[in-house]
């Protein structure tokens, strides 16, 4: 903020730190602390000040903790400043275009769908609606069954290997599409970087995961910092997603997550006017290799805990690694629509968790 207010920097430099130095070198400061920080504004302002003005891409939000200016998350948690929204306008590199080869031959209808645990008697604890019938703002499942669930954001890198892994080995897994990703609009992802199939299937790759009984929910049409936007805006922004979502993939999506883990008041109530029933944050994150970036002290996962993924490069190896981690650990993979079922949260939804022929209402 110091440097914003100095009359001596040039109007292109405040731009640049506004746009995208300042969110990546908070990045970076997470993954490799504040020397990195140093470093990188030292070289992006030299960089801004004697040559073009170009400012490095918005970081990855698998880096980020789910925070809420509400009070819904642990009492320890500091607010984390997002990065800026994606840009919208740029075209995808040549590099990423390779071919969708569409759905395999094994592919069909009567493919097995997930087979994720299913809640037990009595096992799961119930998540109240907020005050004023607002949707509750979910972390975890409350369970003391060893059991976690699996969700992946965005949608940018769409490799049909990691939709022959699901179908293969049933792993129960729920998706959070966002339209740009899916699209392929604007500048990838940082975490696509290195990636073969960004924005090759689209909205087709992901009816293959819906058939094969994967709930496709609500992350927004174009991934903005809610904090930064007001009611009206904040509604557009899931309202336009659900209803995207409704008419590309049959079914009207029952989860919310907000990008970056970041929301307010105004999040929720736009959610319920969206005619979204919960919104999802997660208690840990999965970075490239299959690491667990946990959000606890011990380190180490907990029963009914949500992780977070993304579609970026090497999704199938990485998911390979992530489930014969959560297997040493002695936990399974729980069906999530399932236990938010049993929560009280969600309508009870069969094995699998989608209706494909709900109504569209």
């Amino acid at each position: 903020m110091v440097l914003a207010k100095s009359s001596r920097l040039k109007p292109r430099v405040i731009a640049g730190l506004r746009q995208g130095i300042i969110p990546v070198a908070r990045w970076l400061t997470m993954i490799w602390g504040r020397t990195a920080l140093r470093v990188a504004l030292g070289v992006a302002l030299a960089g801004i000040c004697s040559a073009s003005g170009t400012v490095p891409p918005a970081a990855s939000e698998a880096a980020l903790p789910p925070l809420a200016r509400s009070g819904t998350v642990p009492s320890d948690a500091t607010p984390y400043p997002a990065p800026t929204a994606f840009p919208s306008s740029a075209p995808i590199p040549s590099a990423y275009a390779t071919p969708y080869p569409g759905p395999t031959p094994s592919a069909s209808v009567t493919s097995p769908g997930p087979t994720g645990a299913l809640p037990g008697p009595g096992e799961v604890g119930r998540i109240r609606e907020r005050p004023g019938g607002l949707p509750p703002v979910i972390t975890a499942i409350p369970t003391k069954r060893k059991v976690v669930f699996l969700t992946i954001d965005d949608g940018w890198e769409q490799d049909p290997g990691f939709v022959e892994l699901v179908r293969e080995r049933g792993v129960p897994i729920t998706v959070f599409a966002m339209r740009d990703a899916v699209e392929a609009r604007g500048v990838p992802d940082p975490s696509a970087v290195g990636g073969h199939y960004v924005g090759a299937g689209k909205w087709s790759y992901f009816r293959e995961l819906r058939d094969l009984g994967v709930p496709i929910e609500d992350h927004t049409l174009t991934h903005p910092d809610l904090w930064q936007l007001g009611y009206k805006q904040q509604k557009a922004e899931i309202c336009g997603s659900a209803k995207v979502i409704t008419r590309e993939i049959g079914r009207r999506p029952v989860l919310f997550r907000p990008p970056f883990g970041n929301f307010d008041e105004a999040t929720i109530r736009a959610a319920k006017a969206c005619g979204l029933p919960a919104i999802l944050l997660w208690t840990a994150s999965v970075q490239p290799g299959g690491k667990i970036s946990y959000q606890t002290p011990d380190k180490k996962l907990h029963a009914g805990d949500i992780l977070l993924l993304h579609f970026r490069a090497h999704l199938a190896r990485d998911f390979r690694i992530l489930l014969d981690k959560i297997e040493r650990q002695g936990f399974e993979l729980g069906d999530l629509n399932a236990y938010l079922g049993a929560a009280r949260v969600l309508a009870p939804a069969p094995p699998g968790g989608v209706l494909l022929h709900q109504p569209l209402g």
